[in-house]
């Protein structure tokens, strides 16, 4: 018998000469996300690195050689501040408010979309137009055609029943408010709820209702669990976007009455007090607040889209 001996195989002169192109290709690629990407960073990283830095000045838009470097301190006057406390209070209860009214109307219209009958199509487009109101416009709407004391529409309803002709923004001021953001927002909620329904296993469904089960034990116990995904969805992006909201406070109250949320709290220290200082700070927890948010709901659109993988 003869023993072989095998030498070390030499690196295969097309595997070296396949990897600059395959890096070649892989920059080829990505060429051209490069001008999107300069422009999301110019556009979006640049300015909060700078309202990050002004917000550890003390800095004051008249007297902008007074200027000097504080620290933590506006960070710490925003949390300890009265009326900056009220306003987070404000943000907290208008975002809670608004996210569960808009998913309770909008799980309803959802579930009544979800049903075949006549006009169905015209029905979803009248639903669905109230998102795509400009926000200013959805606010003067609210406040003018509706809530004007004189000639709104809901006093012009109440006056024809013979009812009282109540002042709608002075008297409940955060619910002026927290209805016209429900207005628009629930189309929102209702698409993607819409969605989730539109996604359930109907032979699961029909066999369900052979074996006995009535409508609410299958929305109980099949439609609701399907759709919680779908609902926590909803409620993050929702959460999102209302804590940034700046146009239905200004346009309605313009932030009196105790409806000045956080981000009309910054226009205020801004451009009112020319606190520059004060409000990058204030504008830099509004921003750590929603990127938390908006991390599970990341985390949500990413459970998702894995569940929909597993079922194709």
């Amino acid at each position: 018998m003869t023993a072989t001996t095998t030498a070390p195989l030499a690196a295969s002169p097309t595997r070296t000469a396949r990897q600059p192109s395959d890096r070649l290709r892989a920059w080829a690629t990505r060429a051209p996300l490069l001008p999107a990407l300069v422009f999301m960073i110019v556009v979006t990283q640049l300015p909060f690195v700078a309202t990050l830095v002004i917000s550890f000045f003390d800095w004051n838009a008249l007297y902008p050689k007074a200027r000097h470097f504080t620290g933590f301190d506006n960070y710490q006057q925003v949390l300890s501040d009265a009326d900056l406390r009220h306003s987070v209070w404000t943000t907290v209860l208008l975002t809670v408010a608004v996210v569960l009214a808009s998913l309770v109307i909008g799980l309803l219209l959802a579930l009544l979309l979800d049903r075949k009958f006549r006009g169905r199509g015209f029905v979803r487009t009248l639903l669905i137009a109230p998102f795509l109101v400009v926000p200013v416009a959805a606010a003067l709407l609210w406040k003018h055609v509706l809530y004007n004391p004189e000639y709104g529409l809901l006093n012009g309803l109440l006056h024809y029943v013979g009812g009282p002709q109540p002042d709608w923004i002075s008297n409940t001021p955060l619910l002026a408010v927290e209805a016209s953001l429900v207005w628009q927002w629930t189309p929102f909620m209702m698409l993607i709820l819409l969605a989730g329904l539109q996604s359930r296993d109907h032979q699961q469904i029909e066999a369900a209702k052979v074996d006995g089960a009535s409508d609410w034990q299958v929305f109980r116990y099949l439609t609701l669990p399907h759709l919680r995904r779908y609902l926590e969805l909803g409620a993050l992006l929702g959460s999102i976007y209302i804590v940034q909201n700046f146009d239905a406070v200004f346009t309605i109250t313009s932030g009196g009455l105790g409806t000045a949320n956080l981000p009309y709290t910054v226009y205020q220290s801004f451009y009112q007090a020319h606190e520059n200082g004060l409000a990058s700070a204030a504008g830099v927890l509004v921003v750590i607040g929603s990127i938390i948010i908006a991390t599970f709901a990341l985390r949500v659109v990413s459970s998702l889209f894995r569940e929909e993988a597993s079922r194709a």
